[in-house]
């Protein structure tokens, strides 16, 4: 996450797409990530679940 959001060109492509995001928000992202368990589940459902992320 780190790689993705230290970059800033995704946040630099949407502020200068939307000017809004200039003016009502200091910065779009955080230096913060979330993680969590997945309990018992296969490790083929979870990368399924992950792959379907992307066409979201």
């Amino acid at each position: 996450m780190k790689h993705i959001k230290g970059r800033g060109v995704t946040s630099h492509d949407l502020r200068k797409a939307f000017e809004s995001l200039r003016t009502r928000l200091p910065t779009l992202w955080t230096n913060s990530y979330f993680v969590s368990t997945v309990g018992g589940a296969p490790l083929e459902v979870i990368k399924q679940y992950v792959d379907n992320q992307k066409n979201v």
